[in-house]
């Protein structure tokens, strides 16, 4: 039987088959280490369902049906911040793995993985460190000089003010708008980029080497 220092599991997954699979392997492959404890195949149902189980961890499908995963995963975040949320994909698209980390996930693991590969890193996840696949920390270190995201002349000069810290009024003046036109531009770019602030959307600039432009 499992001790007390089994690892205990909430999965949020509407693959009926892959979560049967992680309840029957898990404890054999971890010997007893790990167990899932409770599952849903509803996104909507997760934050309540991790609330009412207080797990270690929970792992959350990004591709689910509307609310879908990454909502899954903020709203459990913000319901049990305790609660380590770990995200899952068979699909090895980037994007939605980086913006489940954005929307509050401490780690990644593709569900390609084997049962008996998975405990080191949810170890080192309830540990604090933050877990992904090696493919997936080069893709997003790789330089993208904006391929994905389509900047008109006046964004570009906009980004590149704010990543040389200016003010909302000089760079009123820079574009000769008002500075209540210059916060609508700004919040604009901001959802275009995909950032939630000033200060990421210089880093993404300075990534990108848009600056150098």
């Amino acid at each position: 039987m499992p001790g007390a220092s089994t690892l205990r599991l909430v999965v949020v997954d509407d693959h009926p088959l892959f979560v049967r699979g992680l309840e029957l392997l898990l404890p054999i492959t971890t010997n007893g280490r790990a167990e899932v404890v409770a599952s849903t195949g509803d996104a909507a149902a997760a934050a309540a369902l991790v609330s009412n189980h207080c797990p270690d961890l929970a792992l959350v499908d990004l591709h689910m049906p509307p609310p879908g995963g990454i909502r899954a995963v903020a709203a459990i975040r913000r319901t049990t911040p305790r609660v380590r949320v770990v995200a899952m994909s068979g699909s090895a698209e980037p994007g939605p793995a980086v913006e489940a980390l954005r929307a509050g996930a401490e780690g990644f693991l593709p569900k390609t993985s084997e049962p008996e590969e998975l405990l080191p890193p949810l170890l080192a996840i309830l540990d604090g460190w933050a877990v992904l696949p090696a493919e997936l920390l080069r893709t997003m270190l790789r330089p993208t000089r904006f391929a994905a995201v389509d900047l008109d002349g006046e964004e570009r000069r906009l980004l590149r003010a704010i990543a040389a810290g200016r003010s909302t009024v000089d760079i009123a003046e820079e574009l000769h708008v008002s500075e209540r036109t210059v916060k609508r531009m700004t919040a604009a770019l901001l959802r275009k980029l995909r950032v939630s602030n000033r200060a990421e959307a210089a880093a993404l600039a300075g990534h990108s080497g848009i600056l150098g432009e």
